[in-house]
């Protein structure tokens, strides 16, 4: 019956000829661009190696000062992306000599507790009572100036050195006391019970009986206590109900530190910081992306209602800043054009020295065209729905960087991957064990660097991805360009490369005279496959889309029948528009090559997929054909779908269809991180989600976790991975953020920002 339905399609296809009318416009979803909130840290570090963290807190003028080891620190300088440091605060010298025990903000103003007293420097000074508790290290404040100390087994309530109620507990050890204004009391935690003794009463009464409690906050507007325990945390009533069973599906369930912020629960822990949103589900704020250390000691709030978070090693201050999808794109633009342009080229990692960006080194890398190309075309749509010159700057510059990879090889239709100037990179051998022995002999003894002139190397072995990369940069630049000479130039590179590609049997012919390793469209290597290997499908998707693109743009013959062909006689059409979910792990008795390429879901398949489909689609010999490669691109769109991936979402988008999950691509874009170093990341240990087997797909988790807490950025990349044990340099959002942002704006379906 296939080849029934497949004779069928073939036959329709010569019927109706060269037919390629546009498809009725759907009326699409638009996101209107209004502000919301976007998160990022501020960080902080402890000068010294070994450090005791105890308290962060802000007084009315918006000072921070954190406790640590007895001494009052505080914040000097720290901006985005560039950590300040935790510096003793010397302002008040009296202080240096003290040893501060513990510390609060009373009426706004910052109160301390040392051995012998409580005092501040707030009210003239006047705010002095001693005490005769040695070793107190709890301090909390009461109505009038009144005050509750503890040394974790005995309480004492006392005002202007008046000892007005005082207890001693048994077993229990005091971890922190509350102040209820409502209930005119303060709550006492220790590590087995909860108490509460009330002012007006003068009684001193049991609420809760438990073991492992570890910190506690109060709702004096709900009157609720929420309770944290080595095992996560429950709720309880100001009289002692049970609101709320215990909740141990959390990021973490050591916790150290509860704070109800404007109505929000946030959480620290062993493992990072989180906060309980509405639906609840958690944010998760965890590795030096947002945090100098994991461990959690406390949280506090300052003016400008920023989360503070004291850890191990620092302070880190999550910030919220209201911005539109436009103005992330603003700051990621200039994020771009200071750290990753390299002649041109737009660098995917930059690498600094333990994040300093200070430091930051242009690097080269293998797919130094491929991300180029995603680059050039987010600023080629940029202008398009702008107007900008600028962005039509900075993708005429990618452009020229792209040709230069043409003209470098001195192989009318050959490119490079990449390029430097000569002497600063070294010819060595490659070694690549997947490769031995499957393809042709010595590939692993193989320099790909060339020696260009007296002043530049280029790097060869260009690849499918490096080939799809310059096909959609040249396609959309034919396409849409409104200046003549350069959309010549663009149609010039492409005629050249699919003349290379064609007169060579569809194989990409490297400076050595033989196919470069992936660059492979011929029917032999293609079909040599089973129908289960990706390889089969994407090769023939990729190479009828870039005939496709090459005929439309140059009115050529010869590639718009040789794409014919290959459909017709080799079933390339078939190939293409294989089920997603026939590709698969293949049979035991398969070749090692076979086995290597389907081990797992290569997800480099998944970004030259897409991006060639602005090829594949489009430029459909016939309205027959369109409507087949349609069905094509839906069907990888649903088997692709739990990535939420706004690019992918998009490319969809452009065959017109009204459902692509605009939503999903929002919270995609809004919970992209503005910091996009590459820091150790890990998710693993995490008690709130659902984890699954791999499978084919390399899906762990049912769900996948948001861009700003996952450690993969790349759209090559499994987005459900979840650990990362490496520290590295800057992913840039040239390829990543700028082009799905971009693309959303062209279509339509991101609207201009709103304020």
């Amino acid at each position: 019956m296939r080849i029934l339905y497949f004779l069928i399609i073939i036959a329709t296809i010569f019927l109706f000829g060269c037919n390629n009318k546009n498809d009725e416009k759907n009326i699409q979803p638009v996101y209107i661009d209004k502000p919301y909130l976007q998160d990022y840290s501020i960080k902080y570090y402890f000068e010294e190696n070994l450090t005791s963290p105890q308290k962060v807190n802000v007084d009315r003028n918006n000072i921070i000062q954190i406790l640590n080891a007895g001494k009052i620190y505080k914040p000097a300088n720290g901006h985005f992306q560039y950590p300040g440091k935790l510096k003793v605060d010397q302002n008040y010298q009296p202080l240096l000599d003290m040893k501060i025990n513990d510390f609060i903000t009373y009426k706004n103003q910052f109160v301390y507790l040392t051995d012998q007293a409580i005092l501040s420097n707030a009210w003239a000074g006047k705010l002095f009572i001693k005490h005769e508790l040695k070793n107190a290290n709890i301090l909390t404040a009461g109505n009038d100036f009144d005050f509750m100390i503890s040394d974790d087994k005995n309480i004492i309530y006392l005002n202007e050195s008046k000892i007005i109620w005082e207890k001693t507990l048994g077993s229990d050890h005091i971890k922190s006391i509350k102040f209820s204004k409502i209930n005119n009391g303060f709550f006492i935690l220790g590590d087995s019970s909860l108490y509460f003794y009330s002012i007006s009463k003068n009684t001193f009464d049991v609420l809760y009986i438990g073991n492992l409690l570890t910190c506690f906050d109060i709702d004096d507007t709900n009157k609720i206590i929420t309770v944290g325990t080595n095992d996560g945390f429950f709720e309880i009533s100001y009289s002692g109900e049970i609101k709320s069973e215990l909740n141990n599906k959390l990021p973490w369930t050591e916790l150290t530190s509860i704070k109800i912020i404007n109505g929000t629960k946030w959480f620290g822990s062993t493992k990072g910081a989180f906060m309980l949103r509405e639906d609840g589900k958690f944010n998760y704020y965890n590795s030096e992306r947002w945090l100098p250390g994991n461990y959690v000691f406390d949280i506090s709030e300052d003016k400008k209602h920023e989360v503070l978070i004291l850890t191990d090693k620092g302070l880190g201050k999550i910030c919220f800043e209201e911005m539109t999808l436009y103005d992330k794109a603003v700051k990621f633009e200039e994020q771009v054009r200071e750290r990753h342009i390299r002649y041109g080229i737009n660098v995917d990692v930059s690498s600094v020295e333990n994040f300093d960006l200070s430091t930051n080194t242009l690097k080269k890398a293998d797919s130094d065209n491929l991300w180029t190309s995603m680059y050039l075309v987010s600023q080629l749509f940029r202008y398009l729905v702008t107007k900008s010159e600028i962005a039509k700057q900075n993708c005429f510059e990618a452009f020229e960087a792209m040709e230069r990879l043409h003209t470098l090889s001195g192989i009318k239709g050959l490119f490079g991957r990449t390029f430097e100037r000569k002497g600063y990179q070294e010819f060595g051998k490659e070694y690549r064990n997947y490769v031995e022995d499957y393809w042709y002999p010595n590939y692993n003894n193989m320099v790909s660097w060339y020696h260009a002139n007296d002043q530049w190397d280029w790097r060869g072995s260009a690849s499918s991805d490096q080939t799809i990369g310059q096909i959609f940069a040249m396609t959309m630049l034919a396409e849409y360009i409104d200046d003549p000479e350069w959309k010549n130039r663009a149609v010039n590179i492409l005629d050249n490369l699919m003349t290379y590609i064609v007169e060579n049997d569809f194989y990409l012919i490297d400076k050595n005279g033989k196919p470069s390793l992936w660059g492979r469209w011929n029917p032999e290597y293609v079909n040599r496959f089973q129908s289960m290997v990706g390889d089969r499908k994407i090769c023939s998707s990729n190479i009828i889309a870039f005939l496709q693109t090459a005929y439309k743009h140059t009115g050529k013959e010869i590639f718009k029948e040789k794409a014919n062909y290959l459909m017709n006689e080799h079933g390339y059409l078939e190939n293409l528009m294989r089920p997603f979910s026939e590709i698969g792990p293949v049979p035991e008795d398969a070749d090692n090559w076979s086995k290597m390429l389907s081990e797992e879901w290569n997800h480099s398949d998944d970004e030259m997929y897409f991006l060639a489909y602005w090829s594949l689609y489009p430029y459909a010999f016939n309205d027959s054909l369109k409507s087949l490669y349609k069905d094509a691109i839906k069907d990888h769109w649903n088997f692709v779908r739990p990535e939420k991936n706004s690019l992918w979402n998009f490319c969809y988008a452009m065959t017109g269809t009204e459902e692509f999950d605009l939503d999903e691509s929002i919270w995609h874009l809004k919970e992209w991180p503005l910091d996009m170093l590459y820091y150790e990341t890990y998710n693993s240990h995490r008690k709130d989600i659902e984890f699954v087997e791999p499978g084919f797909m390399g899906h762990e988790t049912k769900e996948v976790l948001p861009p700003d807490e996952r450690p993969m950025l790349k759209h090559n990349m499994c987005q459900f991975q979840l650990d990362n044990p490496y520290r590295s340099g800057e992913i840039s959002a040239g390829h990543t953020f700028l082009l799905p942002y971009w693309m959303g704006r062209f279509l339509g379906v991101i609207s201009e920002p709103k304020k």
